[in-house]
């Protein structure tokens, strides 16, 4: 008589959960949550992290082109361009040197014309005769050849 109830309290023991199955399972789902939530926010901020990248290029892109017009500047205001710009579009010329200007001569020469070759082009096909136009109209079908 003794196996009997041993028997049966195995049985309900069996199919009852014990606490520490109870919180294994709760702390398997929070895990879960936390996983799946996780993953949305990585995915979220996939396309942040693309545009902060763009953003990033084009900033290091438009750092070099103010460094460039910087360094231009700066030798535009510095003396050896300024004589540069003087002497070449300028037409200055220091003391006691001289300004020569090339004039062109008076003799022109005429180029010989290279002849012409022409040729007919019709860019539209012909216009089709009056009769042959009402003749498609009336009857649906292309006018009889002539």
């Amino acid at each position: 008589m003794t196996d009997k109830p041993k028997r049966e309290e195995r049985r309900t023991r069996i199919g009852q959960l014990s606490g520490i199955q109870i919180m294994f399972a709760a702390i398997l789902a929070v895990g879960l949550i936390l996983a799946i939530n996780f993953s949305s926010r990585i995915a979220a901020g996939q396309p942040l992290q693309d545009e902060f990248l763009r953003v990033s290029d084009e900033i290091i892109a438009l750092q070099q082109t103010q460094a460039a017009l910087i360094a231009e500047r700066d030798y535009v205001q510095s003396d050896p361009y300024v004589e540069q710009w003087a002497r070449d579009e300028g037409k200055m010329v220091r003391q006691g040197e001289v300004l020569v200007i090339p004039v062109p001569s008076g003799v022109t020469v005429e180029p010989t014309p290279n002849p012409q070759q022409s040729f007919e082009v019709e860019t539209m096909p012909p216009e089709p005769e009056t009769w042959m136009v009402w003749w498609a109209l009336f009857f649906d079908s292309p006018p009889p050849q002539t």
